[in-house]
């Protein structure tokens, strides 16, 4: 029998967001070890710039701007915020003296993870569901003898359907929270 939808496709998932703080530690790791921390701050900027062009998609996905494919639009969000996120995140790097700006880097994380939940997890498993119901169809199995043995699958691919409803909200604190801390920086640079 194939694997479980948790193994086969949370699991991956789960890696490839843990080596997205591996290399954000690594790359702050460098700054701080060749003494250009500087450079930190400005990686902040670049990247808040690459997470504002990545909402280009939600302005073709609501037919703001209509050339252009929504697909590749999509493409060029997911690149974009995942670029950006990683700069931020670096940025951000490893200090502990500003809770408004750890704020916003806890949405930052909570809104990538969101994202690659739709982006990776979400068709992936839900295609892995429906084959595995064929499947069983295909053998003779009754459904309900199907449904019991693919329960937690179902569970889990219901429960990932639900990002949607979670990644915008997420977004819009992200932002509020970012905006502020920006703010801040401003009103009390020296």
């Amino acid at each position: 029998m194939k694997q479980p939808i948790l193994i086969k496709h949370v699991l991956p998932f789960i890696a490839w967001y843990g080596l997205m703080i591996l290399i954000t530690i690594a790359l702050d790791y460098f700054l701080h070890y060749f003494h250009f921390i500087s450079v930190g701050l400005y990686l902040g900027y670049i990247g808040t710039f690459l997470i504002i062009a990545s909402f280009t998609y939600s302005l073709r996905k609501r037919k703001h701007i209509t050339s252009g494919s929504p697909k590749q639009y999509l493409v060029f969000h997911e690149y974009m915020a995942w670029a950006g996120s990683l700069l931020i995140l670096v940025h951000a790097g490893i200090h502990f003296n500003a809770q408004l700006a750890w704020l916003a880097v806890l949405m930052l994380l909570i809104n990538v993870a969101s994202g690659l939940v739709g982006k990776f997890l979400l068709k992936t498993a839900a295609d892995s569901l429906s084959a595995a119901r064929q499947e069983f169809s295909i053998t003779g199995i009754t459904k309900e003898a199907a449904d019991k043995e693919l329960f937690f699958d179902a569970i889990v691919v219901d429960l990932m359907r639900k990002w949607r409803d979670i990644h915008l909200p997420i977004s819009f604190m992200f932002g509020i929270l970012s905006l502020l801390h920006i703010i801040t920086v401003f009103m009390f640079k020296k």
